[in-house]
């Protein structure tokens, strides 16, 4: 079956047929796409990357205001 053959052969269906067709080929463009699998980051695998400061848990001095 051809493109256009599927095209005309559709076209001449009523509207509400035609919606139908098109619900169902989403349905199965979603169900045989390609499942990519998930890769998970191992524990640790961003150690000595970064560095935070020691007065990093400390108050912000924009917030003091608010803290009185």
């Amino acid at each position: 079956m051809t493109n256009t053959s599927l095209y005309t052969r559709i076209s001449t269906l009523p509207r509400q047929i035609q919606n139908e067709i098109f619900d169902y080929m989403e349905f199965l463009i979603q169900k045989y796409k390609p499942q990519r699998t998930k890769i998970r980051p191992k524990a640790g695998c961003m150690q000595g990357t970064f560095q935070m400061s020691p007065d990093f848990n400390e108050p912000l001095d924009d917030f003091k205001e608010y803290m009185k």
